[in-house]
């Protein structure tokens, strides 16, 4: 051994001979089980199952997913050779029906739903 611990001599180890403990060991377990008497606590384990949709995050969506179609429509009038009037005409037009469609969808889903 070498200063009384570890190796012999350091030579020809590919160490200086110092030896370090492994902090990270993990030493087994007894072999005594814990019985839990409590039981099945009503609601335990549901993780989130019945966490229901943030509204507002629901409604930026809807309105991300209008917009989106409206810059879609406005490439298209563009390519198709409309002014810039009437495209912000249609523009209008066009929002005013998304925004009346999705109210009645989500309403409906609302209903169907409660």
């Amino acid at each position: 051994m070498y200063n009384g611990i570890g190796l012999q001599t350091p030579r020809g180890s590919g160490t200086n001979g110092s030896i370090q403990r492994n902090k990270f060991f993990a030493r087994p377990k007894s072999g005594k089980v814990v019985v839990d008497n409590k039981g099945f606590v009503e609601g335990q384990g549901t993780g989130g199952v019945s966490k229901k949709p943030n509204k507002e995050i629901l409604e930026r969506e809807r309105k991300r997913q209008i917009e989106l179609k409206l810059v879609v429509l406005e490439d298209k009038l563009v390519d198709q050779g409309y002014t810039g009037d009437e495209i912000d005409e249609k523009l209008v037009e066009a929002r005013r029906n998304l925004q009346k469609d999705h109210f009645f969808s989500s309403s409906a889903k609302k209903v169907a739903f409660h």
